[in-house]
């Protein structure tokens, strides 16, 4: 149900939002995005004009930034980056895209929350700005008006990270901004559209976190946090945590009862 001014949409309330006159200024694929993340389908939205223009903004943002890189990552010839070695922060993109990859995967079907789906798309894009925009990286020079830098000096690996990874965006885009998903998997040298490449595949082990951090609670009440590797196991987090400084402060004159660990990403401890 979609209100605005804290009414229902009516006719006879005279405040319908023509969507024509919302094409006419932003595109339909603006209007169609933000209806979409806006709010699960089934909750109640008030509609706000500026909230359309945010999605116009967002799309905006990813146009420039594949302009950018269509020349550098476009077309045949650029291996998979899961052949190279890949310096650290190449690796945190990879992560970042195959994590986003099954987000979004997931939140379509079964989920069904497309709000959470084209979040996960612009947290990614932020991910792809900062890559790209790093001195030693120089696709878009920090700067999308200073084509000049594009492509200058680019590691084979970076050229190869970031095409996986704005492909991938593109191909997740396409469901919910089928007309630039379009124009944008052609300006990057495919042929077919983007219905034919299919839905992008994710790797369980490259989306999984070299690290996590997982909250420590005594008594219910957070008093730590410890930073293991993502394999570590339940034993293992019990005397890290049971180790960590912070904790340790409020276990002091206690006597343990039990250490919980809840799916590996949380420890309870609980005290007399």
């Amino acid at each position: 149900m979609v209100l605005k001014q804290g009414q229902v949409m009516s006719k006879s309330k005279g405040n319908v939002v023509d969507p024509d006159d919302m094409i006419e200024q932003f595109g339909a694929d603006a209007l169609r995005l933000y209806v979409m993340f806006v709010a699960p389908p089934e909750k109640e939205i008030e509609w706000i004009d500026a909230g359309l223009e945010g999605s116009f903004r967002f799309l905006a943002r990813v146009w420039r930034l594949v302009d950018q890189v269509a020349e550098t990552i476009g077309g045949d010839g650029i291996p998979s980056p899961g052949d190279l070695q890949l310096v650290q922060a190449e690796k945190a993109l990879r992560r970042k895209t195959h994590e986003t990859i099954r987000r979004v995967t997931q939140d379509l079907d079964p989920r069904v929350h497309l709000n959470t789906g084209v979040s996960g798309l612009m947290e990614l894009v932020n991910e792809l700005y900062a890559f790209c925009g790093r001195p030693d990286c120089s696709l878009i020079g920090g700067d999308v008006d200073r084509p000049e830098a594009v492509g200058t000096m680019v590691r084979p690996e970076t050229i190869a990270v970031v095409k996986e990874s704005v492909e991938a965006l593109i191909l997740m885009l396409s469901p919910f901004t089928p007309h630039m998903a379009e124009e944008l998997w052609e300006r990057l040298g495919h042929a077919g559209g983007v219905v034919a490449a299919g839905w992008p595949a994710y790797d369980e082990n490259v989306a999984r976190a070299e690290q996590i951090v997982v909250p420590v609670q005594v008594n219910g009440k957070v008093r730590g946090r410890i930073t293991v590797p993502a394999a570590t196991s339940e034993e293992d987090l019990r005397e890290r945590a049971l180790a960590d400084p912070q904790v340790k402060k409020y276990l002091e004159g206690k006597t343990i009862k039990k250490v919980v660990v809840v799916n590996g990403k949380l420890v309870s401890v609980v005290t007399d």
